[in-house]
């Protein structure tokens, strides 16, 4: 335990950023660049993102390392479209003092990106960046930070965020993390271990030893809080882990348990479903006074129960119809209605963090799909299919979700699960590298 406790502190201390923030001198000016996010395929806006100039080869080397990351965010997203840096005119040196805006609409750059690194007397990272619009020759934002030179890539997430939101009118989500469940060995003997990494993949790290199986992790909406199941000599136990502190405790013993519990919006409360006496049905406990209390009351099979964001309805999925669909209630337990009426079954809802739409997995005809639907059930689509699809996730801006697919076991039996991302509109799907297979991601909110 002292060796996890001590990855534990190590985690946190990397997050332990202490950033100042200050607005860079510019002219404020209204820029027409904004990218319509709600359509169902946006052209990716030709963007030039710039080296970050430094005057030492130090500050040089972060420089360019800011610039990669803010371009492979960007590239990711699949809104924009980084130039190849071969094409570029303008050197960073002499973007100091202003962009040649004729040079970079040559090479058809519609936003273009720069900025600056220097270590401080005081040994601090200071980092500036203007973001600016190329055909109105106006900038649209500038902001510089201060940090430690170890956390670079972190201030290159959060100026990701300020671009994307600039140019979107959306928040970002560069600047979150992922837990998720690391598999190794054979499907008979699935070695699983809890692990967490930067949204793009960066900062792996393992967070169990995989001595003891570990299922379902969530984050807490308000804290950088996880709970998660493990059976630890073969008991289920619900643990509440702190990433920050690295302290865990244990929430109780629930044998039964189907799923891990998920936080209320406030963070003060935990949903799950509890296998008691046969029956599986939809509790909550205070986290401060440990009270449960139940909440649905039915012989058939209630579970995967999730918040909205205000807190006052959840959504689960039961067969008390005689298939497994999708439910809503009142927070109370009150109000039960039938959200779902197609053929299939579904299962994993998770409400959005913008409150407008419920993800789910879906099984028809031998296929799994990751859709959305209002809160109504009304305005169901199918965002991906495959054999194996599940377990939806949010980045906190409700626009991308994370799952995890799995494919058809190969002559020698072995499977192959990965991390991948989405769009809201069904596009851009794309991989998220892990050192090893992955399953049941979860996305954190913006780290504070």
């Amino acid at each position: 335990m002292a060796s996890v406790m001590k990855l534990f502190l190590a985690w946190r201390n990397y997050f332990v950023l202490g950033i100042a923030a200050i607005l860079c001198g510019a002219t404020p000016a209204r820029a027409e660049l904004v990218i319509d996010i709600t359509r169902g395929f946006v052209e990716p806006l030709p963007v030039a993102v710039t080296d970050f100039f430094g005057e030492s080869p130090d500050e040089t080397k972060v420089g360019a390392d800011i610039a990669g990351v803010i371009a492979a965010n960007l590239e990711r997203s699949g809104l924009f479209r980084p130039i190849d840096k071969g094409a570029f005119i303008q050197d960073p040196n002499t973007l100091r003092a202003g962009p040649r805006f004729g040079d970079w609409r040559l090479i058809n750059a519609q936003a273009l990106i720069g900025g600056s690194t220097q270590v401080q007397v005081d040994g601090r990272l200071r980092v500036e960046f203007r973001l600016w619009d190329v055909f109105a020759e106006t900038q649209m934002t500038g902001l510089a930070y201060f940090t430690t030179p170890t956390n670079w890539r972190r201030v290159a997430h959060i100026i990701s965020d300020a671009i994307y939101k600039r140019l979107t009118g959306e928040d970002g989500y560069f600047d979150t993390r992922i837990v998720y469940i690391s598999e190794t060995g054979p499907q008979n003997r699935r070695v699983k271990r809890l692990s967490i990494m930067d949204q793009d993949g960066a900062n792996h790290r393992f967070l169990t030893d995989g001595g003891s199986l570990v299922l379902t992790p969530r984050f807490s909406p308000t804290t950088q809080e996880i709970t998660y199941l493990s059976y630890i000599s073969k008991t289920p136990r619900v643990y509440l882990f702190n990433l920050n502190t690295g302290q865990q405790e244990v929430l109780g013993d629930f044998p039964g348990m189907t799923f891990a519990p998920r936080f209320s919006p406030d963070g003060n409360k935990v949903i799950m479903s509890l296998a008691r006496q046969g029956n599986t049905e939809v509790y909550t406990m205070d986290l401060r006074t440990r009270k449960v209390v139940r909440l649905t009351n039915h012989p058939a099979i209630d579970t995967s129960p999730s918040y909205s964001p205000d807190g006052q309805e959840i959504v689960f999925n039961s067969d008390r119809g005689g298939s497994q669909q999708l439910y809503v209630m009142s927070a109370d337990g009150n109000n039960v209605r039938r959200i779902t009426f197609n053929k299939g079954r579904y299962a994993t809802p998770v409400w959005s963090p913008r409150g407008d739409l419920i993800a789910f997995t879906r099984m028809h005809q031998g296929e799994f799909f990751i859709g959305v639907m209002r809160p109504d059930g009304s305005g169901e689509r199918m965002l991906t299919k495959g054999y194996l699809v599940e377990a939806p996730t949010w980045a906190p801006n409700g626009r991308v979700l994370s799952f995890y697919r799995q494919g058809r076991a190969d002559k020698n039996g072995t499977v192959s699960s990965k991390l991948h991302t989405i769009d809201l509109t069904g596009f851009n799907e794309r991989e998220i590298v892990t050192p090893v297979d992955g399953s049941d991601p979860a996305w954190s909110p913006l780290i504070p």
